[in-house]
Protein backbone atom coordinates (compact mmCIF):
# COMPACT_ATOMS: atom_id res chain seq x y z
CA UNK A 1 0.00 0.00 0.00
CA UNK A 2 0.77 3.87 -0.72
CA UNK A 3 1.48 5.09 2.73
CA UNK A 4 2.21 8.87 3.58
CA UNK A 5 0.64 11.71 5.34
CA UNK A 6 -0.51 13.58 2.14
CA UNK A 7 -0.88 13.52 -1.53
CA UNK A 8 1.90 14.50 -3.41
CA UNK A 9 3.88 13.79 -6.26
CA UNK A 10 5.70 10.18 -6.59
CA UNK A 11 9.73 10.38 -6.48
CA UNK A 12 11.52 9.08 -9.68
CA UNK A 13 12.58 5.80 -7.69
CA UNK A 14 8.75 5.03 -7.25
CA UNK A 15 7.94 6.47 -10.29
CA UNK A 16 9.85 3.75 -11.97
CA UNK A 17 8.70 0.75 -9.94
CA UNK A 18 5.39 1.69 -11.39
CA UNK A 19 6.21 1.97 -14.69
CA UNK A 20 7.53 -2.47 -14.46
CA UNK A 21 3.94 -2.59 -13.11
CA UNK A 22 1.95 -1.22 -16.33
CA UNK A 23 1.54 2.90 -14.62
CA UNK A 24 2.46 5.78 -16.50
CA UNK A 25 5.40 7.53 -14.73
CA UNK A 26 4.84 10.99 -17.05
CA UNK A 27 1.22 10.73 -15.61
CA UNK A 28 1.12 10.22 -11.84
CA UNK A 29 -2.65 8.80 -11.13
CA UNK A 30 -4.57 10.89 -8.78
CA UNK A 31 -5.42 9.85 -5.49
CA UNK A 32 -8.01 9.12 -3.40
CA UNK A 33 -8.16 8.59 0.38
CA UNK A 34 -9.50 5.52 1.52
CA UNK A 35 -11.76 6.33 4.51
CA UNK A 36 -13.61 8.68 1.04
CA UNK A 37 -14.45 5.63 -0.68
CA UNK A 38 -15.63 3.40 2.07
CA UNK A 39 -18.27 5.74 2.84
CA UNK A 40 -19.65 6.45 -0.35
CA UNK A 41 -19.19 2.84 -1.82
CA UNK A 42 -20.40 -0.50 0.33
CA UNK A 43 -17.69 -3.69 0.41
CA UNK A 44 -19.76 -5.85 -0.50
CA UNK A 45 -20.32 -3.71 -4.26
CA UNK A 46 -16.85 -2.45 -4.55
CA UNK A 47 -15.73 -1.90 -7.61
CA UNK A 48 -12.08 -1.23 -7.61
CA UNK A 49 -9.31 -3.57 -8.05
CA UNK A 50 -7.11 -5.21 -5.18
CA UNK A 51 -4.54 -2.77 -3.88
CA UNK A 52 -1.15 -2.69 -5.40
CA UNK A 53 1.76 -4.56 -3.31
CA UNK A 54 2.63 -2.45 -0.25
CA UNK A 55 5.35 0.02 -1.91
CA UNK A 56 7.07 1.36 1.40
CA UNK A 57 7.78 5.08 1.69
CA UNK A 58 9.17 5.24 5.14
CA UNK A 59 9.75 2.50 7.50
CA UNK A 60 8.33 4.04 10.04
CA UNK A 61 5.09 5.63 8.47
CA UNK A 62 2.69 5.21 10.49
CA UNK A 63 -0.78 6.62 9.20
CA UNK A 64 -4.28 5.99 9.61
CA UNK A 65 -4.70 6.94 6.06
CA UNK A 66 -4.35 5.09 3.27
CA UNK A 67 -4.47 5.41 -0.76
CA UNK A 68 -5.62 3.62 -3.77
CA UNK A 69 -5.23 4.35 -7.08
CA UNK A 70 -8.40 5.08 -9.72
CA UNK A 71 -8.99 2.75 -12.37
CA UNK A 72 -11.55 3.38 -15.29
CA UNK A 73 -13.43 0.40 -16.07
CA UNK A 74 -14.06 -0.33 -19.89
CA UNK A 75 -17.71 0.46 -20.99
CA UNK A 76 -20.24 -2.50 -21.09
CA UNK A 77 -21.84 -3.10 -24.22
CA UNK A 78 -25.18 -1.32 -24.63
CA UNK A 79 -26.91 -4.15 -26.17
CA UNK A 80 -26.10 -6.16 -23.49
CA UNK A 81 -27.35 -4.07 -20.95
CA UNK A 82 -30.09 -3.88 -22.80
CA UNK A 83 -30.76 -7.94 -23.63
CA UNK A 84 -30.06 -8.10 -19.85
CA UNK A 85 -33.44 -5.12 -19.69
CA UNK A 86 -35.48 -8.08 -21.93
CA UNK A 87 -34.19 -11.19 -19.78
CA UNK A 88 -35.21 -9.35 -16.60
CA UNK A 89 -38.63 -7.75 -17.83
CA UNK A 90 -40.09 -10.55 -19.89
CA UNK A 91 -38.16 -14.01 -17.61
CA UNK A 92 -37.70 -12.07 -14.37
CA UNK A 93 -34.60 -13.55 -14.04
CA UNK A 94 -32.27 -12.36 -11.54
CA UNK A 95 -29.01 -12.32 -12.58
CA UNK A 96 -30.22 -10.08 -15.52
CA UNK A 97 -31.13 -7.75 -12.61
CA UNK A 98 -27.92 -7.69 -10.67
CA UNK A 99 -26.31 -7.02 -14.28
CA UNK A 100 -28.00 -3.81 -14.67
CA UNK A 101 -27.72 -3.22 -10.79
CA UNK A 102 -23.84 -3.74 -11.13
CA UNK A 103 -23.61 -1.08 -14.62
CA UNK A 104 -25.23 1.04 -12.74
CA UNK A 105 -22.77 1.35 -10.27
CA UNK A 106 -20.04 1.29 -12.79
CA UNK A 107 -17.19 3.99 -12.58
CA UNK A 108 -17.59 4.57 -16.62
CA UNK A 109 -19.91 7.43 -17.08
CA UNK A 110 -21.82 5.60 -20.46
CA UNK A 111 -22.16 2.23 -18.61
CA UNK A 112 -23.68 3.73 -15.83
CA UNK A 113 -25.69 5.72 -17.73
CA UNK A 114 -27.13 3.45 -19.79
CA UNK A 115 -28.04 0.99 -16.89
CA UNK A 116 -29.59 3.94 -15.11
CA UNK A 117 -31.92 4.47 -17.72
CA UNK A 118 -32.74 1.07 -18.02
CA UNK A 119 -33.59 0.24 -14.66
CA UNK A 120 -35.79 3.44 -14.73
CA UNK A 121 -38.18 1.96 -17.27
CA UNK A 122 -38.31 -1.22 -15.66
CA UNK A 123 -41.69 -2.13 -14.73
CA UNK A 124 -40.30 -3.90 -11.51
CA UNK A 125 -38.73 -0.57 -9.98
CA UNK A 126 -41.19 2.18 -11.65
CA UNK A 127 -38.11 4.62 -10.78
CA UNK A 128 -38.11 3.36 -7.00
CA UNK A 129 -34.65 3.66 -6.42
CA UNK A 130 -33.32 7.03 -4.80
CA UNK A 131 -30.19 7.49 -7.11
CA UNK A 132 -32.37 6.55 -10.59
CA UNK A 133 -33.95 9.28 -12.60
CA UNK A 134 -37.81 8.00 -12.44
CA UNK A 135 -39.66 6.93 -15.30
CA UNK A 136 -41.09 8.61 -17.57
CA UNK A 137 -44.10 6.04 -16.84
CA UNK A 138 -43.72 6.41 -13.10
CA UNK A 139 -45.33 9.37 -12.83
CA UNK A 140 -48.37 9.00 -15.24
CA UNK A 141 -51.51 7.97 -13.16
CA UNK A 142 -52.65 4.62 -13.03
CA UNK A 143 -55.95 4.01 -15.98
CA UNK A 144 -58.85 2.87 -13.59
CA UNK A 145 -61.16 0.10 -14.55
CA UNK A 146 -64.67 1.26 -15.13
CA UNK A 147 -66.65 0.54 -12.49
CA UNK A 148 -69.52 -2.27 -13.26
CA UNK A 149 -72.60 -1.72 -14.04
CA UNK A 150 -73.96 -4.70 -13.38
CA UNK A 151 -73.41 -7.57 -10.48
CA UNK A 152 -71.96 -10.90 -11.99
CA UNK A 153 -74.79 -13.80 -11.72
CA UNK A 154 -74.30 -17.27 -11.42
CA UNK A 155 -73.26 -19.09 -14.35
CA UNK A 156 -74.06 -16.34 -16.59
CA UNK A 157 -77.71 -16.75 -16.19
CA UNK A 158 -80.09 -13.58 -16.21
CA UNK A 159 -81.52 -14.04 -12.62
CA UNK A 160 -84.89 -12.87 -12.30
CA UNK A 161 -85.42 -12.02 -8.42
CA UNK A 162 -89.74 -11.28 -8.77
CA UNK A 163 -92.07 -13.35 -10.93
CA UNK A 164 -93.88 -10.11 -11.69
CA UNK A 165 -91.19 -8.43 -13.33
CA UNK A 166 -89.98 -11.40 -15.55
CA UNK A 167 -90.08 -10.44 -19.33
CA UNK A 168 -89.54 -13.94 -20.10
CA UNK A 169 -92.67 -15.62 -20.30
CA UNK A 170 -94.20 -17.19 -23.54
CA UNK A 171 -97.60 -18.38 -24.77
CA UNK A 172 -97.57 -22.36 -22.70
CA UNK A 173 -95.60 -21.16 -19.69
CA UNK A 174 -96.85 -22.65 -16.56
CA UNK A 175 -96.25 -19.17 -15.19
CA UNK A 176 -98.48 -17.31 -17.64
CA UNK A 177 -100.41 -15.84 -15.46
CA UNK A 178 -102.82 -12.66 -14.91
CA UNK A 179 -100.85 -10.32 -12.58
CA UNK A 180 -102.96 -10.63 -9.24
CA UNK A 181 -102.57 -14.92 -9.73
CA UNK A 182 -98.59 -14.25 -9.97
CA UNK A 183 -98.28 -11.87 -7.00
CA UNK A 184 -99.86 -14.96 -5.11
CA UNK A 185 -97.24 -17.42 -6.48
CA UNK A 186 -94.48 -15.18 -6.33
CA UNK A 187 -95.08 -15.16 -2.74
CA UNK A 188 -94.96 -19.00 -1.69
CA UNK A 189 -91.91 -19.15 -4.47
CA UNK A 190 -88.19 -19.88 -3.41
CA UNK A 191 -85.84 -19.31 -6.00
CA UNK A 192 -82.76 -21.05 -7.03
CA UNK A 193 -80.00 -21.29 -9.49
CA UNK A 194 -78.12 -24.93 -9.61
CA UNK A 195 -75.31 -25.80 -11.84
CA UNK A 196 -75.54 -28.43 -14.75
CA UNK A 197 -75.69 -32.10 -13.14
CA UNK A 198 -77.86 -30.91 -9.56
CA UNK A 199 -80.16 -33.45 -8.88
CA UNK A 200 -83.56 -31.99 -8.14
CA UNK A 201 -85.61 -35.01 -6.98
CA UNK A 202 -85.38 -38.54 -7.35
CA UNK A 203 -87.45 -41.54 -8.67
CA UNK A 204 -90.03 -42.63 -6.11
CA UNK A 205 -88.84 -39.88 -3.14
CA UNK A 206 -92.38 -38.60 -1.83
CA UNK A 207 -93.39 -35.19 -3.48
CA UNK A 208 -92.03 -32.48 -1.82
CA UNK A 209 -93.41 -29.57 -4.29
CA UNK A 210 -93.20 -28.50 -7.92
CA UNK A 211 -89.90 -26.81 -9.84
CA UNK A 212 -90.87 -24.24 -12.31
CA UNK A 213 -88.16 -23.79 -14.79
CA UNK A 214 -87.23 -20.13 -15.69
CA UNK A 215 -84.11 -20.97 -17.81
CA UNK A 216 -82.23 -23.85 -18.81
CA UNK A 217 -82.74 -27.63 -19.39
CA UNK A 218 -83.58 -30.62 -17.13
CA UNK A 219 -83.56 -34.38 -18.24
CA UNK A 220 -85.88 -36.76 -17.17
CA UNK A 221 -84.50 -40.17 -16.68
CA UNK A 222 -85.65 -43.91 -15.33
CA UNK A 223 -83.32 -46.47 -14.12
CA UNK A 224 -83.55 -50.15 -14.00
CA UNK A 225 -82.65 -52.30 -12.11
CA UNK A 226 -79.30 -53.02 -13.66
CA UNK A 227 -78.47 -49.61 -13.72
CA UNK A 228 -79.41 -48.60 -17.21
CA UNK A 229 -80.17 -45.44 -17.26
CA UNK A 230 -83.19 -44.36 -19.96
CA UNK A 231 -83.82 -40.17 -20.32
CA UNK A 232 -87.49 -39.78 -21.07
CA UNK A 233 -87.56 -36.37 -21.52
CA UNK A 234 -85.73 -32.69 -21.70
CA UNK A 235 -87.72 -29.83 -20.21
CA UNK A 236 -87.00 -26.59 -20.95
CA UNK A 237 -87.79 -23.06 -19.94
CA UNK A 238 -91.58 -22.68 -18.93
CA UNK A 239 -92.49 -25.97 -17.85
CA UNK A 240 -93.29 -27.32 -14.26
CA UNK A 241 -92.03 -30.67 -12.93
CA UNK A 242 -93.26 -33.05 -10.52
CA UNK A 243 -97.15 -31.86 -11.03
CA UNK A 244 -98.40 -35.51 -11.24
CA UNK A 245 -96.54 -36.92 -8.14
CA UNK A 246 -97.79 -33.22 -6.24
CA UNK A 247 -101.42 -33.74 -6.78
CA UNK A 248 -101.74 -37.03 -6.48
CA UNK A 249 -99.09 -37.24 -3.13
CA UNK A 250 -97.31 -40.42 -4.82
CA UNK A 251 -94.07 -40.68 -5.49
CA UNK A 252 -91.95 -39.19 -8.52
CA UNK A 253 -92.31 -41.06 -11.52
CA UNK A 254 -88.92 -39.97 -13.02
CA UNK A 255 -85.56 -38.45 -11.67
CA UNK A 256 -84.55 -34.96 -12.41
CA UNK A 257 -81.71 -33.72 -13.10
CA UNK A 258 -79.81 -30.15 -14.86
CA UNK A 259 -78.80 -30.49 -18.01
CA UNK A 260 -77.66 -27.40 -18.21
CA UNK A 261 -77.01 -24.64 -15.59
CA UNK A 262 -80.94 -23.25 -14.82
CA UNK A 263 -82.73 -20.97 -12.77
CA UNK A 264 -85.71 -22.88 -10.66
CA UNK A 265 -88.75 -21.62 -8.35
CA UNK A 266 -89.77 -23.75 -6.17
CA UNK A 267 -93.33 -24.17 -4.53
CA UNK A 268 -93.77 -26.56 -2.12
CA UNK A 269 -97.08 -29.25 -2.06
CA UNK A 270 -99.07 -27.59 0.44
CA UNK A 271 -99.11 -24.01 -0.86
CA UNK A 272 -99.55 -25.47 -4.45
CA UNK A 273 -102.64 -27.43 -3.57
CA UNK A 274 -104.17 -23.95 -1.84
CA UNK A 275 -103.10 -21.73 -4.66
CA UNK A 276 -105.65 -24.24 -7.10
CA UNK A 277 -107.94 -24.35 -4.45
CA UNK A 278 -108.42 -20.34 -4.41
CA UNK A 279 -107.05 -19.54 -8.35
CA UNK A 280 -109.26 -21.36 -11.18
CA UNK A 281 -106.27 -20.22 -13.51
CA UNK A 282 -103.65 -22.16 -11.95
CA UNK A 283 -106.08 -25.13 -12.07
CA UNK A 284 -106.69 -25.01 -15.58
CA UNK A 285 -102.65 -24.07 -16.36
CA UNK A 286 -102.05 -27.61 -14.18
CA UNK A 287 -104.31 -29.41 -15.93
CA UNK A 288 -103.18 -28.56 -19.45
CA UNK A 289 -99.26 -29.08 -18.40
CA UNK A 290 -100.86 -32.70 -17.13
CA UNK A 291 -102.36 -33.21 -20.62
CA UNK A 292 -99.05 -32.61 -22.49
CA UNK A 293 -97.53 -34.81 -20.82
CA UNK A 294 -99.47 -37.52 -20.70
CA UNK A 295 -99.62 -36.85 -24.71
CA UNK A 296 -95.73 -37.12 -25.18
CA UNK A 297 -95.64 -40.38 -22.50
CA UNK A 298 -97.61 -42.25 -25.68
CA UNK A 299 -95.39 -40.44 -28.32
CA UNK A 300 -92.33 -41.87 -26.58
CA UNK A 301 -93.83 -45.10 -25.82
CA UNK A 302 -94.48 -45.32 -29.53
CA UNK A 303 -91.41 -44.43 -30.59
CA UNK A 304 -89.51 -46.96 -28.16
CA UNK A 305 -91.63 -49.98 -28.73
CA UNK A 306 -93.18 -49.99 -31.86
CA UNK A 307 -89.96 -48.84 -33.58
CA UNK A 308 -88.10 -52.03 -35.12
CA UNK A 309 -84.71 -51.08 -35.14
CA UNK A 310 -82.22 -48.92 -32.73
CA UNK A 311 -81.24 -47.33 -36.22
CA UNK A 312 -84.84 -46.56 -36.44
CA UNK A 313 -85.49 -44.78 -33.36
CA UNK A 314 -81.13 -42.94 -33.91
CA UNK A 315 -83.08 -41.58 -37.06
CA UNK A 316 -85.89 -40.81 -35.18
CA UNK A 317 -83.97 -38.99 -32.02
CA UNK A 318 -82.28 -37.15 -34.89
CA UNK A 319 -84.65 -35.79 -36.64
CA UNK A 320 -86.30 -34.52 -33.51
CA UNK A 321 -83.44 -32.18 -32.53
CA UNK A 322 -83.76 -30.71 -36.17
CA UNK A 323 -86.31 -28.23 -36.53
CA UNK A 324 -89.26 -28.32 -39.29
CA UNK A 325 -87.78 -26.53 -42.23
CA UNK A 326 -87.59 -27.64 -45.68
CA UNK A 327 -83.75 -27.58 -46.66
CA UNK A 328 -81.46 -29.04 -48.72
CA UNK A 329 -79.23 -29.95 -45.70
CA UNK A 330 -80.32 -29.43 -41.93
CA UNK A 331 -77.65 -28.34 -39.38
CA UNK A 332 -78.13 -30.08 -36.06
CA UNK A 333 -75.73 -28.55 -32.97
CA UNK A 334 -74.76 -31.70 -31.78
CA UNK A 335 -74.74 -31.14 -27.98
CA UNK A 336 -75.33 -34.26 -26.80
CA UNK A 337 -72.80 -37.24 -26.72
CA UNK A 338 -72.81 -40.77 -27.81
CA UNK A 339 -73.71 -41.98 -24.09
CA UNK A 340 -76.76 -39.33 -24.22
CA UNK A 341 -78.07 -40.57 -27.24
CA UNK A 342 -77.65 -44.26 -25.92
CA UNK A 343 -79.41 -43.20 -23.04
CA UNK A 344 -82.23 -41.50 -25.27
CA UNK A 345 -82.94 -44.41 -27.77
CA UNK A 346 -82.38 -47.56 -24.92
CA UNK A 347 -79.18 -48.77 -26.41
CA UNK A 348 -75.30 -48.99 -25.68
CA UNK A 349 -72.91 -46.35 -26.55
CA UNK A 350 -71.05 -48.38 -29.10
CA UNK A 351 -74.20 -49.35 -30.51
CA UNK A 352 -74.98 -45.63 -31.17
CA UNK A 353 -71.06 -45.09 -32.47
CA UNK A 354 -71.09 -47.50 -35.16
CA UNK A 355 -74.87 -46.25 -36.43
CA UNK A 356 -73.67 -43.09 -36.92
CA UNK A 357 -70.55 -44.72 -38.75
CA UNK A 358 -72.90 -46.64 -40.56
CA UNK A 359 -75.22 -43.17 -41.58
CA UNK A 360 -71.97 -40.65 -42.46
CA UNK A 361 -71.00 -44.17 -44.56
CA UNK A 362 -74.46 -43.61 -46.64
CA UNK A 363 -74.13 -40.25 -46.88
CA UNK A 364 -76.96 -38.90 -44.75
CA UNK A 365 -75.49 -37.06 -42.36
CA UNK A 366 -71.82 -35.64 -41.89
CA UNK A 367 -69.90 -34.02 -39.33
CA UNK A 368 -68.83 -30.42 -39.11
CA UNK A 369 -66.85 -29.97 -35.81
CA UNK A 370 -69.74 -29.92 -33.12
CA UNK A 371 -72.40 -29.21 -35.77
CA UNK A 372 -74.34 -32.32 -37.22
CA UNK A 373 -75.70 -31.87 -40.87
CA UNK A 374 -78.51 -33.95 -41.99
CA UNK A 375 -77.57 -34.21 -46.05
CA UNK A 376 -80.64 -36.55 -46.66
CA UNK A 377 -84.03 -35.74 -44.93
CA UNK A 378 -86.25 -37.63 -46.65
CA UNK A 379 -83.82 -41.29 -46.46
CA UNK A 380 -83.69 -40.21 -42.78
CA UNK A 381 -87.57 -40.09 -41.86
CA UNK A 382 -88.09 -43.42 -44.27
CA UNK A 383 -85.44 -45.36 -41.55
CA UNK A 384 -87.64 -44.00 -38.72
CA UNK A 385 -90.79 -45.14 -39.97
Amino acid sequence: MLATNRCELLDSNVAKRLVEIGLSASNPPRCRQRADYSESVPESTALWPDPLPALAASDSAQTSTSLLPLKLEPEVDPFYLFACYLEWERREDPGAAWELIAAANSSNGDTRAHARSLLAASRHLGGGLGQLSPSPSASRPKRLSPPETEMRTPYGLEVVEDCTECVDTKTGFFCGFDEPVLQALNQVSHRSTLPAGAILFVEGQSPRGIFIICSGKVNLSTTSREGKILILKTSEAGEALGLSAAISGMGYEATAETATPCQLNFVDRKHLLELMQSHAEIGLHTAQALSRDFHAAYRDIHDLVLTRSSAGKLARLLLSQAPDVETDETRIPSSMTHEEMAQRIGASRETVTRLLSDLKRKQLIRLEGPTMVIRNRTALEALAV
